[in-house]
């Protein structure tokens, strides 16, 4: 299997190289200030043409007639209906990150700061850094429809969301946050493309009905073009932007029968442009193939928090009810090896945002959550906000610009929590309503003095603990003890109460 040549627009000084991958076109086209430029054939079902187009010239393929912007496009200023830009990337270097030392924070960029972009991230890397976190992890930038989303609808995978601040915005970022010493993880998604999909299915069989995913069609990875795709995607993250990971989601749902799966050869491609690059998969409970067959870095292990979230609310419905309220399975959890390559948290934007009305743990929870999760020997990750007990919760939006979509999005929300007895007789939030959005970005002059301070404690000691950890559990006090080599904290789940003892200064 040969390389491929790099697909989308790719300048050249005033010129561009148009590639696309259109198995089925017969006479595709460029459309490029109003006129039509054909495209020549390659192998494997590419076509290309060199354009008199420079950097933010706007364009469209056509195909059979009809003009649909690049499903690799790099920039989609007006957004997911609108034409493609011709886009001019940084060609920065990653950070470096090593696992071992890594804390992540993860952020969503509407709802992080008042402006909602990029740049308004940039305003706040001083305090992050000065918390003690090592990488923000963006949830996903792709352009989704309209303008407020999580992320995972995402469209066109290639082009940061032009209202957070486009590619340009994004560039500003990574170099910002490179410059305050911290790494950036980016939140991608290859297991579905969100609505508006069939601009995408217009070039070629991007989806299969072999397989199922619940969030859209699952996408077909027996196709080059499909794997070239998603590939190409994360290399340019790495290459252009200098992300230094990627945070690669619902892994469990990126389906291939092929003798190499589609993330196994990610990886070896990615690490080919720069080794040090974090792979970090979402996975299902219970099943380790990203770290044990795919060679990933790392992989989320949410069996920690259910545990944590039983002990101390009771909840056993949902997901919830396969876990018991037990220190001994918690300590249990907190022995797990290979320790830095399993990603634990007291928050993320599925345990919080997941939840009918979004709602953050209890404030009497917090110190009891944050001792277990940052003196846990795993990768720690933190959700925006839980560093000073932000009390607004996290909401699920979205702004679909089709009302028969918007409609099911929230008939599709009630019907998911109308078996939930805590949520019974209650109005669910509107996913559609503007407001949604805006309760859930942050307030951090409303913080919590107490739990910052805590949190800003236990992330200076987590940088001089021993690796190793001992732990005892008490199952009828409900306690559990934890001892990395001279420090330790004794957790009274009952009382919710923590106990800590600081080695010697």
């Amino acid at each position: 299997m040969g390389s491929w040549p790099q697909l989308g627009a790719l300048t050249r000084g005033n010129r561009t190289e148009f590639r696309v991958w259109a198995p089925a076109a017969e006479a595709p086209a460029v459309r490029v200030g109003g006129n039509d430029h054909p495209l020549g054939p390659e192998e494997d079902g590419l076509w290309s043409a060199v354009v008199e187009a420079p950097v933010g010239e706007e364009y469209l393929f056509v195909l059979d007639g009809r003009a649909w912007p690049d499903p690799c496009s790099r920039c989609q200023p007006h957004g997911l209906r609108g034409p493609s830009s011709v886009a001019e990337l940084p060609k920065s270097r990653p950070l470096g990150l090593e696992l071992r030392d890594l804390v992540l924070y993860e952020l969503h960029v509407g709802a992080f700061s008042p402006a909602g972009t990029f740049d308004g991230v940039v305003e706040r890397l001083a305090e992050l850094r000065e918390l003690g976190v090592t990488a923000i992890e963006l949830m996903p930038i792709a352009t989704f429809p309209g303008e407020r989303n999580w992320g995972y609808d995402g469209v066109y995978a290639y082009a940061p969301h032009p209202v957070y601040g486009g590619p340009e915005g994004f560039a500003r970022l990574v170099a910002a946050t490179h410059e305050a010493g911290l790494g950036v993880v980016l939140d991608v998604v290859y297991n579905h493309i969100g609505p508006g999909s069939e601009a995408i299915a217009a070039f070629g069989p991007y989806f299969t009905d072999r397989h199922t995913t619940f969030w859209g069609d699952a996408i077909d990875y027996a196709h080059r073009g499909v794997r070239e795709w998603a590939i190409q995607n994360a290399e340019m993250w790495v290459r252009d932007y200098g992300v230094d990971g990627l945070r690669l989601d619902a892994t469990h749902a990126i389906f291939d029968d092929s003798e190499q799966h589609i993330l196994a050869e990610l990886a070896a491609r990615v690490r080919a442009i720069e080794p040090r690059t974090l792979l970090i998969a979402e996975m299902e409970t219970g099943d380790m193939r990203p770290i044990e067959e795919w060679g990933l870095d790392a992989q989320w292990a949410d069996e920690l928090h259910h545990i944590v979230h039983v002990l101390l609310t009771g909840e056993q419905e949902g997901y919830y009810g396969e876990y018991r309220p037990s220190t001994a399975d918690l300590a249990r959890q907190l022995e797990r090896v290979p320790a830095e390559r399993l990603v634990v948290c007291s928050q993320n934007h599925d345990q919080v945002g997941n939840r009918a009305f979004g709602d953050r743990p209890a404030r009497d929870e917090l110190l009891v959550r944050a001792a277990t999760v940052l003196l846990a020997p795993q990768t720690p990750l933190l959700f925006m906000g839980e560093e000073y007990g932000e009390r607004r919760p996290f909401l699920f939006f979205t702004d679909h610009d089709d009302p028969v979509i918007g409609e099911a999005t929230r008939e599709g929300r009630r019907r998911e929590f109308e078996a939930f007895a805590a949520f019974a007789g209650r109005d669910i939030p509107d996913p559609q309503a503007p407001e949604t959005f805006e309760q859930s970005k942050l307030r951090p002059d409303d913080g919590d003095a107490e739990v910052a301070a805590f949190y800003r404690q236990l992330l200076a000691l987590r940088r001089s603990l021993a690796r190793a950890v001992e732990v005892e559990a008490d199952e009828n006090a409900r306690t559990l003890r934890i001892r990395r080599g001279a420090a330790s904290a004794a957790i009274d789940f009952s009382a919710r109460t923590v106990d800590l003892v600081l080695p010697p200064a």
